[in-house]
């Protein structure tokens, strides 16, 4: 058997794709829309800080056993008078 040919007259438009959604216009996006985003900026922003504190506090205690390590016995920081 033969396939059926579709062809559309002049004038008429051919059949759209069945998976294919229409457009829709651009609007501009809502507050739901950027939630998402506003979660992630805040989620990387606490990981940053969080990562930053973690660095200053491991490079602190990195100096304290190298000055331990050195036999020293008085590693404290000492702070300068005002």
């Amino acid at each position: 058997m033969s396939k059926p040919e579709s062809r559309s007259e002049p004038g008429e438009e051919p059949h759209a794709r069945p998976n294919r959604r229409p457009k829709r216009p651009s609007t501009p996006p809502s507050v739901g829309d950027r939630r998402g985003a506003l979660a992630g900026l805040i989620i990387a922003v606490v990981i940053l800080g969080v990562g930053w504190w973690l660095a200053r506090d491991l490079t602190a205690a990195s100096k304290m056993q190298d000055c331990l390590m050195s036999g020293r016995s008085n590693c404290n920081v000492i702070e300068p008078a005002r």
